[in-house]
């Protein structure tokens, strides 16, 4: 089952900031242009974009977990591309490909040794998987903020047994799980990136807090929001730290 729910067309709409650190990883990726590359956690298809473009005479294969992002990035991409709702924990592809590129997708997944077992059996030996995902001490001090709201009435009885759905991982600790997965070679290292999003209340409630406006009900949402937003220093800065990681199958 999903970590929670995405609207597909929201991301779109107000993702040009993931887009925009997507893309960087993206420049780490050396490609020829002939190969076939897996987009793990494709999102609203934004970076998927820029990934067919590099690969005039490849072929891009591009997988989530939900279906309302594989709507969005089908509104942007067009019927012919290769697009799949898929489990990467449950990853099973027809043959191995050349490479793999992720970003803000890691996160959402708590098992993440599993989760590179799966993305090395999809790779061909030598294959390369170059990703970034929230690390450890991400937005660490923006969630401080929310948690003084959390505390209060009428929101805390809606959080007394609520696990938070991310998983932050450090460096040196995912290195070891690359490994263990079967990578011969890993490198991870953390890149603090703190941006500045345009629509920060539409970013913060749909990509950022996502899990805890959802874990409200409808009629106090939009009040977390104003308290959420109140203890924030203007503009909204959302202190992001990035686990960049680059693998060798």
């Amino acid at each position: 089952m999903p970590v929670r729910e995405w609207d597909g067309a929201s991301y779109d709409r107000i993702s040009a900031t993931m887009e925009a650190l997507a893309l960087e990883v993206l420049e780490r990726l050396e490609l020829s242009g002939e190969e076939t590359v897996l987009d793990a956690g494709c999102g609203s298809g934004r970076v998927t974009a820029a990934l067919i473009e590099r690969l005039p005479h490849g072929h891009v294969i591009a997988v989530d977990e939900s279906p309302s992002m594989i709507d969005a990035a089908r509104a942007r991409l067009g019927p012919d591309a290769d697009l799949r709702v898929a489990d990467l924990l449950a990853l099973e592809l027809e043959k191995p490909v050349d490479a793999i590129l992720s970003t803000a997708t890691f996160h959402w997944i708590a098992d993440h040794q599993r989760l590179f077992a799966r993305l090395r059996a999809a790779l061909r030996p030598g294959g390369r998987l170059v990703a970034q995902c929230g690390g450890e001490g991400n937005i660490e001090i923006l969630r401080g903020r929310v948690r003084t709201v959390l505390a209060r009435e009428p929101y805390a009885r809606s959080f007394r047994d609520w696990q938070p759905p991310w998983n932050y991982a450090g460096p040196e600790r995912t290195r070891e799980r690359l490994l263990a997965g079967g990578f011969a070679q890993a490198r991870c290292w953390l890149t603090p990136a703190p941006r500045q999003p345009e629509a920060p209340r539409e970013f913060l409630s749909t990509i950022v807090l996502g899990p805890h406006v959802q874990q409200l009900p409808g009629e106090l949402r939009e009040s977390f929001m104003d308290e959420v937003l109140a203890l924030l220093e203007q503009p909204v800065t959302v202190d992001y730290v990035r686990l960049n990681i680059d693998g060798v199958a």
